[in-house]
């Protein structure tokens, strides 16, 4: 006999503990907006409950595991839904396995996603490390996958300032060129371009800022109850504010510490947590009830 399914209402601001895909199968077809989320790293760390995903006997087990939980993913995803995935790798054998790519074509190979953009998350406080024969990573990927062609994106609510006329411009020639006629050269990029050639450079930046670009610095943040590393509010902020409407939901089936529902909560977002680890969806609730705390005061 099959498990009763979850209403939509059912699920808005609750933290659910179980595994990944057995939960999100509970739930109605095409419900959230958007996913936003980080699996625990393969051979990572073991949380010590049977349900957990990461501590598979091999990559391909836990890519595996992985896929089952992803096909559940697009399922509950509407149409104009966005999935928003960071995944780290993992040395084998003194190999780089290369887990986040694998799981990358796997993800629009099976479970049929639409790969937008692979983002590179540069992190200036990466842990140093002792290793001599190749360079120290301080990088890890975000993967932004969309449910069809027609997904909602808000580009305008994360651009940033220009920089081609300021100071911090690398243009050769600089800020000398804005404003003067013929102040590109005709043999160049920009060649057949009149507005650019007239001096109007300005027409050809979006007057709210510049597009997002595809490298985002963002420290790693520290929980202290967590004991290591946990999502940073940065980044989510990022992912939920161009992929998620206001009002609209986000889930996260690996919580962990509970950050994208934090910010889910401080930007006018409804949100629905899964994880394996009973003592993560507690403390998962307890730091929304604090911000929720926070906010009211």
């Amino acid at each position: 006999m099959s498990e009763r399914r979850y209403t939509k209402e059912e699920l808005i601001g609750r933290f659910l503990q179980g595994h990944a895909s057995r939960e999100l199968s509970k739930f109605p077809d095409e419900c959230v907006d958007s996913i936003i989320t980080s699996p625990p790293y393969y051979g990572q760390r073991n949380y010590g409950n049977g349900s957990q995903i990461g501590v598979e006997a091999s990559p391909s087990e836990y890519l595996d595991n992985l896929i089952d939980v992803f096909y559940e993913c697009r399922r509950v995803l509407k149409p104009t839904g966005t999935l928003w995935l960071n995944v780290g790798d993992k040395y084998l054998n003194g190999h780089l396995g290369g887990l986040p790519w694998r799981l990358a074509v796997r993800l629009e190979d099976e479970v049929k996603l639409i790969l937008r953009s692979d983002i590179i998350w540069y992190k200036p406080n990466a842990m140093p490390s002792s290793v001599k024969n190749r360079p120290t990573t301080d990088h890890e990927y975000i993967f932004l996958f969309a449910k069809s062609g027609d997904y909602y994106y808000d580009a305008d609510v994360i651009r940033k300032p220009h920089i081609t006329f300021t100071e911090k411009s690398r243009m050769r020639g600089g800020r000398n060129h804005f404003g003067k006629v013929d102040g590109t050269p005709e043999s160049g990029k920009n060649k057949g371009k009149p507005n650019l050639h007239d001096g109007r450079w300005d027409q050809a930046f979006h007057p709210k800022g510049r597009n997002k670009r595809t490298v985002w610095e963002i420290p790693l943040s520290k929980f202290r109850e967590a004991h290591f590393a946990v999502f940073p509010e940065k980044l989510v902020e990022t992912c939920l504010l161009s992929g998620c409407p206001r009002g609209g939901i986000v889930i996260d089936p690996f919580m962990g510490s509970g950050t994208t529902a934090l910010v889910a909560i401080k930007l006018n977002r409804r949100y629905i947590g899964i994880d394996s680890s009973k003592k993560y969806c507690e403390m998962a609730r307890k730091r929304v009830q604090i911000t929720r705390l926070s906010l009211a005061l």
